[in-house]
């Protein structure tokens, strides 16, 4: 599928990522703090550099920067969120998470090829947990035949695509798609990596408030493949 395709995706022309990337790169530079940049990027065991911007600092830049600017179609989406990933400092990628979070309900599954790549370009759980819950999450919802793409994730040989797999249902509560819910845990119970099992607790653990005699018999049944960790998370609040 074209979503699950390895080469990284082209980026569209869009006028409106000109803008905002012309006043998102001199408005974070210019709030650059190379001391808490340092601890930042230690904090997140150097997964890429940081400017140094705290968060609630970065919120109020961020909205200065889309400040009276149009809605964006999916392009301009895809545009933005890819020129971001193609910026070192972290403070870009999630500047680039946060307006997909804000404007995924102007996209469809065309926007996903684009959605691969930041969930496997520097990846780590600060992107991609964000990535799976609020994008890819409410991508599938809204075209529920898109959830083929997460069944080919699933199975993927990168872990951050089987993480999103698992935690794209997150806030679905009623509407969770139980068969696959639990399908995906029970195929990757006996996965070796650590953020694949914390995963694996955390999804049945939410998805416990509301359905928790599932999740319990679900855990019970499945219990000798399940790791510690899983079965610990998932009945955590149970």
């Amino acid at each position: 599928m074209l979503s699950n395709d390895r080469r990284p995706p082209s980026v569209p022309r869009s006028a409106l990522a000109d803008t905002l990337l012309e006043r998102l790169t001199g408005t974070y530079a210019g709030a650059a703090d190379p001391v808490r940049a340092r601890a930042m990027t230690a904090y997140m065991k150097d997964v890429a550099p940081f400017l140094g911007i705290p968060t609630p600092l970065r919120r109020e830049l961020s909205k200065a920067v889309t400040k009276d600017t149009p809605r964006p179609a999916e392009a301009d989406c895809a545009a933005l969120a890819l020129r971001c990933w193609g910026l070192p400092e972290r403070e870009y990628h999630y500047f680039a998470v946060d307006y997909l979070r804000r404007h995924v309900s102007r996209c469809s599954s065309g926007l996903l090829p684009a959605v691969r790549h930041l969930i496997t370009t520097v990846p780590w759980w600060d992107t991609v947990d964000l990535l799976a819950a609020h994008t890819v999450g409410p991508l599938v919802a809204a075209d529920p035949a898109t959830a083929a793409v997460t069944d080919e994730w699933i199975g993927d040989e990168d872990l951050w695509l089987v993480r999103t797999a698992l935690l794209h249902q997150l806030h679905y509560k009623s509407a969770t798609d139980t068969d696959r819910l639990f399908g995906y845990c029970r195929r990757q119970a006996g996965h070796p990596d650590f953020f694949v099992r914390k995963a694996i607790g955390w999804c049945l653990r939410e998805y416990a408030k509301t359905d928790p005699d599932a999740v319990r018999a679900f855990v019970e049944a499945e219990r000798c493949s399940l790791s510690p960790l899983s079965v610990r998370e998932a009945l955590k609040n149970l």
